[in-house]
């Protein structure tokens, strides 16, 4: 029996809550397109964001570690597939629109510069048009104008709902202040859980890829009470953390975590009686997050991260030598754009100078930014 999109909209129509974002529901694309037969709008989306180059360049895109300190630790795109399933264990406890959440989810992270939130840093303090470098913002511009893959438009495409979801996407490090949606209004429930299932799995990952980096010692954490939980729910005494171990305390980590979400955001639903996306989206406040408690106990987590894992000196080194690189390769491009790549120098016709090599620089990965750097002041690498 074959399953078309009819009926794919038919099966969330009867089996989702009145608050999901229904796929037949969709306010549609900027450019219009026949939609596709076995697919509904979201799964389309999700697809295309899956198979963009922006996409695939996560692979080789610093998390916290750049590629090169070894195999283990997260990259963003293994951060970005956990964000996804972690987004999609939420929406199908809550009975939202899990293709939603899912696209919402792939997308979140396609505007980040090579060597992490250092490199982030670096092109918003070399760009000098005033707007800056954001990569939530570059993630909506690359959705919208950069990635070329259809003939007659710019960008994928995508449904409004899916970038309404990327542009509205809030975490305590990405403020978004896309224009184009309305300001007045929360993003939809499906485009919450992708902020919450965002901070939820940087938070329990870091703290795995930093244990297994010995960074800071276990008994360090015994200062935070959400470590002392874990401890208590596995009766693990502090002994030596071998590596099984470790695996077990994240686990039950994102497993509190989730639970919390859960059980938290059921409570705010029925507080409000949700009955539409809109009587979500018009709330003061996100429906989608933490139980008080949980929340104290995750920010003195952030906190602790921040001060044993982020300004650790390993990880403060690879951000300096991410600032030579990146500053040295824009001086470059700007004093000579001739040397960009043809199709960004077609893009300085209509765009400033600046912003074209940012979005050049913004597009490589860890390897390709040091290998550029090479081309450009090594003589001894061809270019």
């Amino acid at each position: 029996m074959l399953v078309n999109r009819n009926r794919l909209e038919q099966i969330e129509s009867d089996t989702l809550a009145p608050y999901a974002l229904l796929s037949q529901n969709s306010r549609g694309r900027q450019h219009h397109e026949h939609e596709p037969e076995y697919r509904t709008a979201f799964q389309r989306d999700r697809d295309r964001i899956l198979h963009s180059a922006a996409f695939r360049r996560l692979e080789y895109k610093t998390q916290v570690f750049v590629n090169d300190e070894g195999d283990y630790y997260r990259t963003r795109l293994t951060h970005t597939l956990e964000v996804a399933q972690i987004g999609r264990t939420i929406a199908r406890a809550l009975a939202v629109n899990e293709d939603l959440v899912e696209a919402i989810c792939l997308a979140h992270d396609l505007g980040h510069a090579p060597f992490g939130h250092a490199g982030e840093t670096i092109l918003n303090n070399l760009l000098e048009d005033g707007e800056g470098f954001n990569h939530n913002h570059q993630s909506y511009r690359i959705v919208t104008k950069l990635e070329r893959r259809y003939p007659n438009w710019p960008g994928l495409n995508l449904t409004y709902e899916t970038l309404e979801g990327i542009a509205k996407h809030e975490t305590e490090y990405d403020l978004s202040n896309i224009a184009g949606f309305d300001g007045t209004t929360r993003g939809s429930l499906e485009a919450q859980i992708a902020n919450v299932a965002d901070e939820l799995a940087y938070n329990a990952h870091d703290l795995d890829d930093a244990l297994q980096a010995s960074l800071f010692t276990p008994s360090a954490l015994d200062e935070l009470a959400i470590w002392r939980e874990l401890r208590a729910r596995l009766n693990w005494q502090g002994e030596t953390l071998d590596e099984i171990t470790r695996h077990h305390i994240i686990r039950e980590l994102v497993g509190l975590e989730v639970s919390d979400v859960l059980a938290h955001t059921e409570q705010q639903l029925a507080a409000i009686n949700a009955q539409s996306p809109m009587d979500v989206q018009r709330q003061p406040a996100n429906i989608v997050g933490h139980s008080a408690p949980v929340a104290q106990m995750n920010r003195a987590l952030k906190d602790f991260l921040r001060e044993h894992m982020y300004r650790h000196f390993r990880v403060v080194r690879m951000a300096k030598r991410a600032e030579q690189f990146l500053d040295e390769i824009y001086k470059s491009y700007m004093d000579e754009p001739q040397q960009l790549p043809e199709d960004y120098q077609a893009m300085l016709e209509h765009m400033n100078r600046g912003r074209v090599v940012v979005d050049y620089i913004a597009s490589m990965t860890d390897r390709s930014a040091l290998l550029e750097y090479r081309r450009l002041f090594d003589p001894l690498t061809l270019p």
